[in-house]
């Protein structure tokens, strides 16, 4: 199936100028016409008696806007070495800890989406991931994290990160929120190095 390089732009979220550089890249399966029109290949068996596979990226404000579009280029480039196609790319701003982000909310509850993929499990949610892959399982769906590559210490530090920065949001105001998170990750860092000095 061969669609035009425009549909495929709008179907993942992306400008048609955006989608020309992958083309020019040769990261895209197309071919150029002689007229010009450019038709992006999809394989047929690719989501074949499957639901839709979506593409979810979040950052945590607006100012990292850039961020989030790197974030969103790199899972279009694994889902297309994979051979998947996205059906939407999907960008939320809003913390990880909240758990009534609406577009987030909105991927968990429908079953027209077969796979959901994710460049870190955090950008997904902080808490609860094995559970929530246990209910994609059970309703034989998938969430699929490109980067899964982190230790269980590293993994804890980022837990009790996040909690702390969550507490110094309501205890102290937005504002000194950043300053004081990054006081907490210099005292965490200065406690591990100790404790893997003794």
């Amino acid at each position: 199936m061969k669609i035009k390089l425009s549909q495929w732009a709008k179907q993942n979220s992306l400008t048609y100028r955006t989608a020309h550089k992958y083309f020019k890249a040769g990261k895209l399966p197309a071919i150029q016409l002689d007229t010009g029109t450019i038709l992006v290949d999809l394989p047929e068996e690719v989501n074949k008696n499957l639901g839709k596979t979506v593409i979810y990226c979040r950052e945590l404000s607006a100012e990292n806007k850039s961020a989030l579009l790197n974030q969103v280029d790199r899972c279009i480039n694994f889902c297309n070495a994979k051979g998947w196609v996205a059906d939407k790319v999907i960008k939320e701003i809003g913390s990880g800890l909240n758990d009534k982000r609406p577009y987030f909310l909105k991927i968990l509850t429908d079953k027209t989406i077969s796979r959901i993929v994710v460049e870190h499990s955090d950008r997904f949610c902080h808490f609860g991931i094995e559970p929530i892959k246990e209910l994609l399982a059970s309703q034989k769906r998938e969430l699929f994290i490109i980067n899964n590559l982190q230790s269980e210490k590293e993994d804890l530090i980022q837990d009790f990160v996040s909690l702390a920065t969550s507490f110094c949001a309501r205890i102290y105001g937005q504002r000194r929120t950043k300053k004081a998170t990054e006081k907490l990750i210099r005292e965490l860092q200065n406690s591990g190095g100790d404790n893997d000095a003794g």
